[in-house]
């Protein structure tokens, strides 16, 4: 069924005229559906890569022209758009706070917990994770198991180029406050990210924990701990100093999973 799917899928997507079509539509609608229940997802995990599913992603785009504007209303507050709100949180065992936010086509696995945020269409939240105040996580996200992302954490969304990888955060992370993670970035598992990181496509991301330094780029190894810091840089004005991210050593395995972030810092004589 899901090949069949995945064809009628594609085939709409070089044709847009087959979306005035009742099988087209209908078959948008159950690919959503299937989003929404966690039964297919944007990327994921095969063996020690990750695997990008592009036509999901497409059915995501597409689903936004066969839908109809509406009123939403949530008690005294009022929506107009074309994408549902989740429902039904008590039977999926999602703690869902006032006022937190996920559409519909976003996957909540039991246990995750929202705090007033935000999940949008695509996104994929494993089992035991906690989206805390004011955190965000953009569609087709990948947020693995017991992760906890801080207060006002950015995940970034991406739907064009269709090709592209959405941000990765595997299991057991930390994210602290106010980083902010986009362009596809991967961060390995129990990886924990002081406040205030920002990692794009492009930062570079300096392991300065050896004697030697090592770079990587979209990439954070697992159990790094990780705190922003900036280079120089030549600009034809002069030289100034640009953001990067520094790994300054790795998170314990004997660490309990759940440590706080301050513990993980300590651990590596920042202060916190």
């Amino acid at each position: 069924m899901i090949e069949a799917y995945k064809k009628i899928i594609e085939n709409d997507w070089e044709n847009r005229e087959l979306l005035k079509e009742g099988n087209t539509v209908d078959t948008i609608r159950k690919v959503i559906d299937l989003l929404d229940k966690g039964e297919v997802r944007v990327a994921e995990p095969v063996g020690d890569k990750w695997k990008v599913n592009d036509w999901v992603k497409k059915a995501v785009i597409l689903y936004f022209p066969i839908q109809k504007m509406e009123k939403l209303e949530v008690g005294m507050f009022e929506y107009h758009d074309k994408i549902p709100l989740k429902s039904n949180y008590d039977k999926l065992g999602v703690r869902v706070v006032p006022h937190a936010v996920a559409r519909y086509g976003a996957y909540l696995s039991p246990g995750v917990i929202m705090m007033p945020s935000y999940v949008n269409i695509g996104a994929h939240v494993g089992s035991g994770t906690m989206v805390d105040t004011w955190a965000t996580v953009g569609s087709c996200a990948q947020i693995g198991e017991h992760v906890h992302l801080s207060g006002g954490v950015g995940i970034c969304g991406v739907l064009e180029p269709v090709q592209a990888a959405p941000v990765i955060i595997e299991d057991n992370c930390f994210i602290g406050s106010r980083c902010i993670i986009v362009e596809g970035v991967h961060i390995g598992k129990e990886a924990v990210l002081g406040a205030n990181v920002v990692i794009t496509g492009s930062t570079k991301i300096f392991d300065v924990s050896g004697n030697e330094v090592i770079e990587y780029k979209g990439y954070v190894p697992e159990r790094s701990v990780v705190i922003p810091g900036t280079i120089p840089k030549t600009f034809p004005a002069g030289e100034y100093n640009v953001p990067c991210a520094l790994i300054i050593g790795k998170r314990k395995e004997s660490t309990d999973k759940k440590t706080s972030l301050n513990d993980a810092l300590r651990d590596n004589e920042v202060s916190v």
